[in-house]
């Protein structure tokens, strides 16, 4: 059986080999587009332009990877179980999770035998018209700010790939609202791209900055801070699917990121690819809340 790694280097190598550089190029072009006029827009323009942005990106890029690549029913399984390991330890039968940007809902689906209610908020309904919803799930379409959820009332939130999409002014307003919804002692839970093995948008093909819909990338030191400073009491890492408690431990991360992150650009994105592919942290809401 492959390693997820091998499996990530196969889907990469596929989708250079089924594109052509022309291809290629013309996805980096538009993008880059698209994404300059989100970086330049304001609160009240994204509102507007996210999902307008996306579906004019798929209409000029009809050889998109998000259009074209195909799942077996095996990897689909195999990604939704990867997922739901980092999150079936903090389910309980009278809980509720909330699942930002779900996409087609296989995750929140999967999860909802395990809570008392599943939420999953997106900017757009992504779910098949064959779906079979399970009673306990509720899909929420909202604004991306505006979330109909209310207050101390949610006990793990989570993101998969989906804060690097984030305008950079939008972030601290993602965090706010999660410690909003969460209640005391609830957890958010996320997976991200790690900077030290990026981009890992299309801008990947043509330098070393993110200059497409990737917005921004993370270490875990960063993210760690940025954390702290959103009102998180207690912050910690994913390895390997397990979350990492041990001072021990963390120092030995924080030790092991901070040297690779002294290394030359190529040689640091080398050992990164094996090391930090994604920084997949848990966040605990503070214990009192106003």
């Amino acid at each position: 059986m492959p390693t997820r790694r091998e499996g990530r280097k196969t889907k990469l190598l596929s989708t250079i080999i089924q594109r052509t550089p022309e291809q290629i190029r013309n996805h980096f072009e538009v993008e880059r587009e698209l994404a300059t006029r989100l970086r330049k827009s304001d609160r009240a323009e994204r509102t507007l332009l996210f999902a307008k942005l996306y579906n004019e990106l798929f209409e000029r890029v009809p050889d998109h990877p998000r259009l074209t690549r195909r799942e077996t029913p095996e990897e689909s399984a195999r990604g939704v179980a990867s997922q739901l390991r980092l999150l079936r330890p903090h389910l309980r039968k009278d809980g509720t999770l909330l699942e930002f940007a779900p996409g087609d809902c296989r995750l929140s689906y999967a999860a909802a035998p395990h809570v008392g209610k599943v939420i999953a908020a997106d900017i757009s309904d992504q779910r098949s018209p064959d779906d079979v919803t399970p009673e306990n799930f509720e899909l929420i379409v909202y604004d991306g700010y505006h979330l109909d959820v209310a207050k101390n009332s949610i006990d793990v939130a989570f993101s998969y790939q989906f804060l690097e999409h984030l305008h950079p002014e939008d972030i601290p307003l993602h965090f706010a609202m999660v410690t909003k919804i969460l209640k005391p002692g609830g957890i958010y839970i996320f997976d991200t791209p790690h900077r030290f093995s990026g981009p890992h948008d299309v801008s990947r093909f043509f330098g070393d900055e993110l200059q497409c819909f990737h917005f921004q990338e993370w270490t875990y030191r960063e993210m760690r801070g940025l954390l702290k400073q959103n009102g998180f009491d207690g912050i910690y890492a994913y390895r390997r699917a397990r979350v990492w408690k041990g001072k021990v431990a963390n120092a030995l991360l924080a030790a092991t990121e901070s040297a690779v992150g002294i290394l030359p650009r190529r040689l640091r994105r080398k050992l990164s690819d094996r090391l930090f592919r994604a920084v997949t942290m848990m966040g605990v809401s503070g214990e009192t809340k106003g």
